[in-house]
């Protein structure tokens, strides 16, 4: 079992087309991703990597059973394409498109909860089950299946903090890359919920950043929530107040968002945190050391 995405899910690739997109389409049937379709407005009645390309959202979810879709279009068609995507009944949608105008990302946002459609994004790298599938640009190599979820705002560390894990022989449920807008679509105190729930995860890691109140708002979940475990590391930890540092996220105001004070609200509520991302594998290990020598979880 996973969370939101499984190896019988139908994806719909939409910008299937482009460049990118091709590539993308080509790695993520190589995982082993159920991708049913793909759409580019214009181009119905093609193929890329023998999957049929229509020209509507509908299209696809009527003729192919598509139920949830992958965004390789362009930034000032992902409002417009959330739309169509929506209406058309899918409920799992990763935007890995960069550079979404904030206020599409608003609306994009405000309308899908609305409409109860999880969307991950934008600018993120998407969501991969190891061993069964994945939507978006992570790297199926670096990932082994276990049981840790991991929660993640950075694409490479997500990559690099889940390769340390699989090297030591602790694999990952799901992975999740929430995106590094400065508007997210799915916040992390939600996707701490769906791990909760999920029985196959035993453990979650969060690989935070500077930036943002994301994991201030977590341990407001963890706190009276969580029921498993939590896991954290905060990248960042020299950036100045005021200095934008990589993603429009990642922008430090005040007293808020500051490394510290992200560690220091995380401990708060029982979370260990990491000093640098190779110490998640013993902070990992000792957790689950811990919990098979009798001990308890929280």
């Amino acid at each position: 079992m996973s969370i939101l995405l499984s190896r019988e899910t139908r994806v719909l690739v939409q910008g299937i087309t482009g460049r990118v997109g091709r590539v993308q389409t080509k790695w993520m049937l190589e995982y082993g991703t159920n991708i049913v379709a793909g759409v580019t407005p214009g181009r119905g009645g093609e193929e890329v990597e023998g999957i049929p390309v229509y020209d509507t959202v509908t299209e696809a979810v009527v003729e192919r059973g598509a139920e949830a879709s992958v965004f390789f279009v362009p930034p000032a068609s992902v409002k417009a394409a959330v739309l169509d995507t929506v209406e058309a009944g899918i409920k799992l949608i990763v935007i890995v498109t960069e550079h979404v105008p904030t206020h599409d990302a608003m609306e994009i946002r405000a309308y899908a909860k609305n409409q109860e459609v999880r969307l991950l994004g934008p600018t993120s790298p998407g969501i991969i089950t190891p061993g069964e599938a994945k939507m978006g640009i992570m790297p199926g190599n670096m990932f082994t299946a276990g049981r840790i979820g991991v929660i993640s705002r950075s694409g490479t560390l997500a990559y690099e903090i889940s390769a340390d894990l699989s090297a030591a022989g602790l694999g990952e449920s799901t992975v999740v890359g929430m995106g590094a807008g400065a508007v997210v679509f799915t916040n992390m105190p939600e996707l701490l919920e769906v791990f909760a729930n999920d029985p196959d995860t035993d453990l979650v890691v969060i690989v935070g950043e500077v930036g943002g109140i994301q994991e201030e708002k977590a341990t407001q979940f963890i706190a009276y929530r969580m029921t498993k475990p939590v896991i954290a590391y905060i990248a960042g930890r020299s950036a100045p107040e005021g200095k934008r540092m990589g993603h429009a996220g990642a922008i430090i105001q005040g007293s808020m968002g500051t490394s510290q004070s992200k560690v220091t609200a995380l401990r708060q509520v029982g979370v260990e945190v990491a000093g640098y991302p190779l110490q998640i594998v013993e902070l990992v290990r000792r957790r689950f050391d811990s919990y098979e020598g009798g001990g308890q979880w929280h």
